[in-house]
């Protein structure tokens, strides 16, 4: 699909996906998902959390009824732009996968413009791992992730690897182009 068909934070997040996550090789098997198009991003409103955690139940139920769709990206163009609130909310579709028997079938990755791994420093370049233009949740199949990572050598090396490479672009260049990839798309 298009940037010009997509709303400003699906095109912001899949050129996001394609010129970070792909070009920089964050997520070494994300390129393949990219060239077979078999990403589907949904646009959610999170500002009501119940009608956010519905679309994470619909995103469910769409890859259990299309094998063709590897994963998805629920981009919240509302709502969810607090750091904490986001994780707040992140819980919360946790354990309904979970409580909704998802658990070992989906899985949630996590990316905000504010993403802060515990422990780390805020201008800590490692951040950028999981920034994205806007709040983000990524639903991925495991049975697909346990593939990839059976053919992929050392996947433990990556998030090392990730930061390394990050902290050599450092954070200053890595907050310019994300801010520059928003503002493309506002």
């Amino acid at each position: 699909m298009s940037d010009t068909a997509l709303s400003p934070s699906l095109a912001a997040t899949a050129t996001w996906v394609e010129e970070f996550v792909v070009r920089l090789n964050v997520c070494p098997f994300a390129g393949r998902e990219l060239a077979r198009d078999t990403i589907r991003y949904v646009e959610v409103d999170g500002r009501a959390l119940e009608p956010a955690l519905m679309a994470l139940m619909d995103a469910c139920h769409q890859l259990e009824v299309a094998p063709e769709v590897e994963t998805s990206l629920l981009v919240f163009s509302h709502g969810l732009a607090d750091f904490d609130d986001y994780l707040d909310a992140l819980a919360m579709a946790e354990a309904l996968l979970v409580n909704q028997g998802y658990e070992g079938v989906f899985q949630l990755a996590s990316f905000h413009p504010d993403y802060v791994f515990d422990g780390v420093e805020d201008d800590d370049p490692a951040n950028f791992t999981n920034r994205s233009p806007w709040p983000v949740w990524h639903l991925l199949r495991e049975e697909g992730l346990e593939r990839a990572l059976a053919h992929y050598p050392d996947p433990e090396a990556i998030p090392e690897r990730n930061i390394e490479r990050l902290r050599e672009i450092g954070s200053a260049a890595l907050a310019r182009q994300l801010e520059e990839l928003r503002q493309r798309f506002c």
